[in-house]
Parts: C-alpha cells; structure tokens; sequence
C-alpha cells in the first residue's frame, strides 16, 4: 500500500535531551491513526518535525506519491504541499463572522498583487457554505466567531484547514474543553473527514480515542512504543508501566 507520510530513523535532541529517537511509521492516504504517550513522549515535537518547525539532526520525512522529501521544504511549502496542523487552542478572527473566516482561508493565489485585486466569486461563497455545513457550522455562517462555543470555534479551525485542501491533518487534542456533545459531534467529523484524507490525531483522551476506532500508535522516549488497536496497546505491560500506570494491570 502507498504511504502518504513516511518518517524513518528521525532523531532530534535538544540541549542534551534526545526528544525524538530513531522515530519511524508511516500514514497511509485515507487514514484515521490515534497518537498517544505521556507527557515528553515526542508528540507535539514530531508534529513539529512534519510541519518543518522542527529539523531533526537525522532520518527522512517523505510525502506523497512521489515521495518527496519534507525535510526540504519551508513551513509555507509544507502547507502548499498538502499538510494542515490544528493547534490545540483555536486561533480564530474572533471579530470577524464564521463566513469571513472561511473566505479568508480558502486556497487561493497568495502573492501581494494576487491579494490586493482578489474578490470573492459564487462559487467562493458556495465553497464557504459547503466546508461550514462539513463541520456542522452551517447555521453560524453570519455569527461572530468570538460568540462561538469553544467546541464551535474548534470546528471553525478545522473548517479553515479544511480550505486549504490538505492531504494529512494533525490535529493536537481536539477533545480538551469540550462538552459531551461536542465531543461526539467531533468524534463523527474527524471519522467523516479520514475518509479522503489522513488525519492524525494526538489525544490523551483515552475514551475519545476509543470512539474514534483507529489504529492507535503509542510513543514513549521519541519512539514508537507500541501499535495496533486501543485494547492491543493497553494491555501491552510495556504502555501500562510508563502510561496508564501499574494501577491498571
């Protein structure tokens, strides 16, 4: 099966620490992967490494069918390429209206001139209707994104990297905060959106994970711990002793 991201032998260390260990897995194209592991464990600096934040010291980072190296590429390139990240605290225009946020970040022609002359066409404002009806926010559209629940703003977030058309979502612990039905309404999205694109999601939520009903990859020390479905990872002894604790056995 072709891969959409393949991460081999990454390593990178901090002052001293080693951060991320001869790291390696892979996502496939259509993919819904879990990644969970306690704190230190790597998460957030190999989504780092992914976006281009962070260049490890060693290994390979491909993408795509023509298996292009990222470790080439710049942040911005990164994204052009297909790769949306999702921070875990919502970064929306609060004073702006859903609409406006969308519109804002649809995949369009960035230069200075290309920005300056560019207006909206109806099938921009169709586009806008469609990723808020996507993401369950199809009757906010004229709503101030500051009156947004927080799950709703989470919503929004996707909805914005939905536009620019990315292959490969990280998405940092879309649970946190959330209400009971947020958090199902966010369960059936990230379940819909797997479907055609890859979507990855770091979560210490272990019953979120489990509605989500995915292949789960646990990291421990910048490597990869332990793989396979939920119930297969939490009852290796080795995930129990350095992450659900010895209480669980």
């Amino acid at each position: 099966m072709t891969q959409l991201l393949e991460v081999s032998g990454v390593s990178v260390t901090f002052d001293g620490f080693r951060a991320i260990n001869n790291l390696s897995f892979s996502i496939g194209p259509a993919e819904l992967r879990a990644i969970i592991g306690p704190n230190g464990a790597g998460k957030t600096t190999f989504m780092d490494i992914v976006t281009g934040k962070t260049r490890p010291d060693e290994g390979r980072v491909l993408w795509g069918a023509k298996l292009q190296s990222l470790l080439s590429m710049s942040e911005a390139q990164i994204a052009r390429a297909g790769v949306g990240r999702k921070f875990q605290r919502p970064t929306v225009f609060e004073d702006q209206t859903v609409a406006d946020n969308l519109m804002m970040a649809l995949k369009a022609a960035r230069g200075p001139l290309a920005v300056l002359f560019w207006s909206p066409k109806s099938a921009d404002h169709a586009r806008v209707a469609e990723l808020a009806e996507e993401v369950g926010l199809g009757d906010s559209l004229s709503r101030k994104s500051g009156e947004l629940s927080h799950g709703q703003k989470q919503w929004l977030e996707i909805g914005m990297l939905l536009a620019q058309e990315p292959q490969l979502l990280l998405v940092d612990e879309p649970a946190a905060g959330m209400t009971l039905a947020e958090r199902e309404h966010t369960t059936r999205l990230l379940v819909d959106l797997a479907k055609t694109r890859a979507v990855v999601v770091v979560e210490h939520d272990m019953e979120f994970v489990r509605r989500l009903n995915c292949k789960v990859t646990v990291l421990h020390e910048g490597a990869v711990l332990a793989e396979g479905t939920l119930d297969h990872v939490t009852r290796n002894p080795q995930v129990i002793d350095v992450y659900l604790g010895r209480s669980e056995r």
